[in-house]
C-alpha cells in the first residue's frame, strides 16, 4: 500500500488553520454568553487615617452597623512585635496582615501571638460588636449597640478561633488603620481579584489634632519612635517630626487618589473630613454608607445622634473612648487650648496638608481665638472623590 508523504509545512498550515478556525468560533460563541464579572462576596472597607483624628468614632460608626466585621487597628500587633523597625518597613508585613484579616484568615495572627486563646488577647476586640454578638459571643444580638465595657465584661474568655468564625458571617468586612503612610503600598490590595476593597480616607485639622494627641503624650510615644525611626527608642514628638510626617502622608494619600490616580482607583477612594462629619453626621455618614454599600437603620440614627449631642468636650482618661460629647465643641477646641506659638509651629510643619485639605490659617491670637471665624473651609472642587465625581458627570 502506497504512503503518501505530506510535507511538514503543510502540515503545520494545517494545524494553524484549525486552531485560528477553533479560536475564531469560541470567540463567536462566547460573544453571545452572558458575561459575568464574579467580584468577592464580602465587601472590604479601609478606613484609612491617623492618630487622634476621630478614626475611632468612624470605626464605631461601622462597627455597630449588622451586617459588618470590624477590627480596630489589627496592625497594632505587627508593630509591637517589630518594634524596632521603621513604619516604611513594617508596610509589607501590615499589608499582608490586612489583607488576612479581609479573607477572614485569622491565622495571620500566630506569627504575632502565638499564645493566643481568647478574644482578649486581640488589640481593642470588645469595641468590635461582631466579636461581642453572635457567633463570637452570645450575650448580645447583632442588632443591639454594644458597648466596650459590657463586652469586655462578659465576652473576653470566648475562644480566639471565633474571630475567624464571625468574620465568614458577614457581608462587609471593616478595618480602621493608622499605619500605612503611601497609598500605592495598597496597590497591589486594590488590584486583588478576591478583594473588593474601598477607602475611606478620614483626615483632620492638623492643629486640632496635635491637640488630641497632648492627651495622649505616653501612649503615642512608641509609636512616634517607630514613625521616626528611633530603632525602638520612644519618643513624645514635642517638635512636632511626627506630625509633619503624618501630614505628608495625608499630602500623598490624597494627591496620589485625585491627580492622575490609576483606574483601578475608580469608585474606591472617599476623602471624608472629621470636621464636616460632626457638623452634619447624618449626611456625612449617609454618604459613607452610600459609598460602602450599607443602609442607615433607625436604631442607628438614634445612636449616631445621641453619641454626637452629649455635653462637654469629654473627660482625660477618656481620649481613646467613644462616649457622647458635644462633637462640635470637640472639633474646635483647639482654638481655646493651645498656645498660639504652638499653632504657628504646627502651621509651619503642617502648611501643605492645612491648605490642601480645605483648612484656613490663622496669622494671630486673636483669629485663633475668634469662634466666629470659621476655620473650615467649604469643600473645594480639588477635594475630590469618585462618588463626588460620578454624581456631577
Amino acid at each position: 500500500m502506497a504512503r503518501i508523504r505530506i510535507p511538514s509545512t503543510i502540515v503545520i498550515l494545517f494545524v494553524t488553520v484549525q486552531t485560528g478556525f477553533l479560536l475564531f468560533m469560541y470567540a463567536r460563541y462566547s460573544s453571545f454568553m452572558p458575561q459575568s464579572e464574579e467580584k468577592p462576596s464580602q465587601v472590604h472597607i479601609l478606613i484609612l487615617s491617623s492618630w487622634r483624628s476621630g478614626s475611632s468614632f468612624v470605626g464605631q460608626l461601622f462597627s455597630q452597623h449588622p451586617s459588618v466585621f470590624y477590627l480596630m487597628e489589627p496592625a497594632w500587633h505587627v508593630w509591637v512585635k517589630m518594634y524596632q523597625n521603621s513604619a516604611e518597613v513594617l508596610h509589607m508585613a501590615v499589608r499582608d496582615l490586612v489583607r488576612s484579616v479581609f479573607l477572614c484568615d485569622m491565622s495571620v495572627f500566630d506569627a504575632y501571638m502565638p499564645w493566643k486563646r481568647n478574644l482578649s488577647d486581640l488589640f481593642q476586640w470588645a469595641v468590635s460588636r461582631a466579636l461581642c454578638s453572635a457567633p463570637a459571643c452570645d450575650s448580645f444580638q447583632r442588632t443591639d449597640i454594644t458597648s466596650e465595657m459590657a463586652c469586655k465584661t462578659l465576652c473576653g474568655r470566648y475562644p480566639f478561633s471565633k474571630v475567624e468564625e464571625a468574620c465568614k458571617t458577614y457581608s462587609h468586612v471593616v478595618i480602621k488603620e493608622v499605619r500605612f503612610f503611601d497609598l500605592k503600598v495598597l496597590y497591589p490590595l486594590l488590584t486583588d481579584p478576591s478583594l473588593n476593597l474601598k477607602i475611606i480616607h478620614l483626615v483632620r485639622d492638623p492643629r486640632a489634632v496635635v491637640k488630641s494627641r497632648e492627651q495622649s503624650v505616653k501612649a503615642l510615644a512608641r509609636d512616634n519612635g517607630i514613625v521616626l525611626s528611633t530603632n525602638g527608642t520612644k519618643v513624645e514628638d514635642s517638635k512636632y517630626k511626627v506630625m509633619q510626617e503624618i501630614c505628608r502622608s495625608h499630602v500623598q494619600i490624597y494627591e496620589t487618589a485625585t491627580l492622575k490616580p490609576p483606574s483601578f482607583l475608580k469608585d474606591r477612594y472617599l476623602m471624608i473630613r472629621f470636621e464636616d462629619l460632626v457638623r452634619d453626621p447624618l449626611s456625612e455618614i449617609s454618604e459613607m454608607y452610600k459609598f460602602a454599600d450599607l443602609s442607615l437603620t433607625p436604631t442607628l440614627k438614634s445612636w449616631i445622634y445621641n453619641i454626637t449631642h452629649g455635653q462637654g468636650p469629654g473627660k482625660k482618661k477618656e481620649a481613646f473612648k467613644i462616649t457622647s460629647r458635644d462633637a462640635v465643641s470637640v472639633s474646635q477646641a483647639w482654638r481655646n487650648v493651645l498656645s498660639f506659638q504652638k499653632i504657628k509651629k504646627i502651621q509651619e510643619v503642617c502648611k501643605g496638608a492645612i491648605n490642601m485639605l480645605g483648612y484656613q490659617l490663622v496669622d494671630s491670637e486673636k483669629e485663633q481665638r475668634d469662634l466666629s471665624l470659621d476655620l473650615v473651609l467649604p469643600r473645594r472642587q480639588n477635594q475630590f472623590s469618585w462618588s463626588s465625581f460620578n454624581s456631577k458627570h
